[in-house]
């Protein structure tokens, strides 16, 4: 696969030559609070690792794949509150992904998937108007169909920083997590997912003031790569759908 970031322009000419339908894929993610035992960068790293595994998976099936570089701010009222965590206004989010995803076609790629791991409602809702009418795609893991793949956490509503999130970042930079920390933290079965439903709009009006929800305690690298083949399938399926 082709890293955007890393790439020479003669690279990517010679990709597009070869290949005009190349997939590029998009890590969508957010610089916000993830507990005491886990960076900011959290879905960052998760939208990497998920991006870069699908391209993977999408070159053994023949597709040309591209990953580019993740964007990094995004709507994160919810750990406003929490030191470190940087956001921005839906709309300046919005209009950021259009801007890129235009970009990304100007440069020659018909083929754009977003890969997103940064959950708040806000924020989907935002990629979801940035990509409106572009022919881009988006792999939202909060639609009912890939939902129900992942973990019995997920399905909870109790994976901000828990298990799941934690699992995925063992499987992919786990010298990034404080495994001195997390091992004290008790499970918080919150369902996060039905407080923000209820109105709740922040995670520390839903009952967590360490910035986490579920059991990291509970985390493992295996998990995290079994959670990472779901992902990764559901991208291949939109991709597939998308361009058939």
């Amino acid at each position: 696969m082709l890293k955007l970031a890393e790439a020479a322009w003669v690279d990517v000419r010679d990709l597009l030559g070869g290949a005009p339908t190349a997939t590029v894929l998009l890590p969508v993610g957010a610089l916000e609070a993830h507990g005491p035992h886990l960076p900011l960068a959290t879905d960052v790293i998760i939208a990497e690792g998920l991006a870069r595994r699908a391209a993977a998976a999408l070159e053994a099936e023949g597709r040309a794949a591209a990953v580019a570089p993740a964007i990094v701010y995004s709507v994160t009222e919810y750990a406003g509150g929490f030191a470190g965590t940087v956001g921005i206004a839906a709309e300046t989010a919005a209009q950021h992904v259009r801007g890129i995803v235009a970009g990304l076609a100007r440069a020659g790629f018909a083929r754009i998937v977003l890969g997103n791991a940064h959950l708040e409602p806000a924020h989907i809702a935002s990629l979801r108007a940035a990509i409106d009418g572009t022919g881009a795609v988006l792999a939202d893991c909060t639609e009912k169909r890939f939902a129900r793949t992942l973990t019995d956490e997920y399905k909870r509503g109790a994976c901000h920083a828990g298990s799941y999130e934690t699992s995925l970042v063992l499987a992919e930079r786990p010298e990034l997590v404080r495994d001195g920390r997390r091992a004290g933290l008790p499970p918080l079965p919150i369902d996060l997912a039905r407080a923000m439903r209820a109105g709740v709009r922040t995670f520390a009006e839903a009952g967590a003031a360490d910035a986490y929800f579920g059991d990291p305690a509970a985390a493992t690298a295996v998990e995290g790569e079994w959670i990472f083949a779901r992902l990764v399938e559901m991208v291949l399926a939109v991709v597939r759908e998308r361009w058939p």
